[in-house]
This record gives C-alpha cells, structure tokens and sequence, in this order.
C-alpha cells in the first residue's frame, strides 16, 4: 500500500509496496497430454486409484444445528480489507487477530445477534515495508495505541432472501462510532459429527464497505478528480463459522 499526505511536502514520503514476480516454467505438450489422461483417471476413479480396493463407508446424516449461545472458530475465520492503491491496484490487507459472539436462531434468524471485536495492532500487510506498516498503525491511521480494539454490533437482521440478510449495527473505529449494513449469506450448519465434530457448528460469509475518513482517518486519501493516493472507500470481506452447543450424548442403549 503506498500512503499519501494530503501536504505538499509529503509527496516523496509516499510508501511503495514491493512487486512480486513470477516465472512461468515451459512444460512439453506430449508431458502435458499424459499428465491431462491420468488426471482425468484419477477423477474417474474418484481422486485415487486405491479407490477400486477400499470403498469410504457412507457418512451418517447429521442434524441441524440448534439455537444458542456460539464462538468464533478463529482457525476458519478470516477479516479482509480492500482498497484502491493509486489507482493502479486494488491493495489486500487483513486483520489477524479477531473474536466473534454468536446467539443464533436457527428458526428465526432475524432474532439472531453478533458482537465481533477486533485487535487494531493485528493490522497485517504482505510483504510491507517497515515504515508502511508504522503509518497505518500510527496516530495518521488507526492510531493503535489509542485505539486498541475496533467493535462491532449488530442491532437489526433483515431476510433479503431465504439464506441471506442484511445485517444493521454500529462499527466503531478509531473512537468514532457510526451505522454500518453487512450482506451476508448464511452458509449452514450441523449439530456436530461423533468423533470428529462433538459441537454444533454454522458458517456465514458477509461483505461492506465503508469510508475511512468517516471515521477520521483521511491521511492519504486522494485529491478530489485523482486517483494518487490511497483510497478513501474501503471494502470488507468476512468468512466466520462458529461452534456452539455440544452434541447431545447417545440415548443409553443406543447401537454404535
């Protein structure tokens, strides 16, 4: 990401990210044609050639996932964060360190609320230069030392269709606090699997988007009718499950 100071005197103390490049290797045609037939073999045969010997036995159906009380999975959860970088890219940054508290209704999910809180000094960008990453942690942009956590709370879901909603709360950010909308599609879920998934689990995926100078944080923002700086709108994309209540012990007398 390169950053901007909307001031005169800042122009040459612009932050440029590092290319990464790529070699693309030669491979024969008559290589490539073998290696296309044993491909298609594979799939045929369903990923393995063992397959013919050794059949997986059936995977038991598994139940709904019931109402409560569920926890971020952060082992599959991600926080990516989109902008423009002078025009020339669209820069992707995340946040790494982030929780998540669920009350989930499968039967009413306009009833269903969320409560995410996000470490700010969790800020990560690939491959960044040192001083990059200092502006963006420091009093110019998310000033994570005075603002250590950025939160958000649902107040309202609205069903947009059978799946998916729209999810009205408040983001604060940088100490100012302001409406936000997410659009987010529920995924499924269980109730757990025996012996390998003994809790409920359910997945969403939600996208938004919002202005960073909303929030204070104009450092760098481009000059009106240009592109030469870093973008003021910035788009959010959420992938979460969560794991809830356990899955309910064998009836005794129940056949394994």
């Amino acid at each position: 990401m390169t950053v901007h100071s909307n001031r005169p005197h800042s122009n040459s103390a612009a932050v440029h990210c590092g290319q990464c490049g790529k070699r693309t290797s030669l491979v024969e045609p008559g290589i490539l044609a073998a290696g296309i037939v044993v491909a298609a073999l594979g799939l045929h045969s369903g990923f393995s050639f063992a397959a013919e010997s050794a059949v997986a036995p059936a995977m038991a159906p598994v139940a709904a996932p019931p109402g409560g009380e569920y926890k971020l999975d952060k082992s599959h959860a991600s926080l990516i964060l989109r902008a423009s970088h002078m025009g020339f890219s669209t820069y992707t940054t995340r946040f790494s360190r982030f929780d998540s508290e669920l009350t989930f209704d499968p039967k009413n999910l306009p009833a269903s609320k969320i409560v995410t809180t996000i470490d700010a000094s969790s800020f990560e960008m690939d491959a960044a230069p040192q001083m990059c990453l200092d502006i963006m942690k420091g009093p110019q942009m998310l000033d994570t030392a005075k603002y250590a956590q950025i939160t958000f709370k649902s107040e309202r879901v609205r069903m947009t269709g059978s799946k998916t909603m729209e999810i009205t709360g408040t983001l604060t950010l940088h100490g100012v606090t302001r409406p936000m909308v997410l659009s987010a599609t529920y995924n499924g879920g269980y109730a757990g699997m025996p012996q390998m998934d003994p809790n409920a689990r359910v997945g969403f995926s939600a996208h938004g988007s919002l202005k960073r100078s909303d929030f204070g944080m104009t450092f760098g923002v481009p000059a009106p009718g240009t592109t030469m700086g870093v973008g003021d709108l910035v788009e959010l994309s959420i992938e979460a499950e969560f794991t809830g209540p356990a899955l309910p012990a064998p009836a005794a007398g129940a056949h394994e």
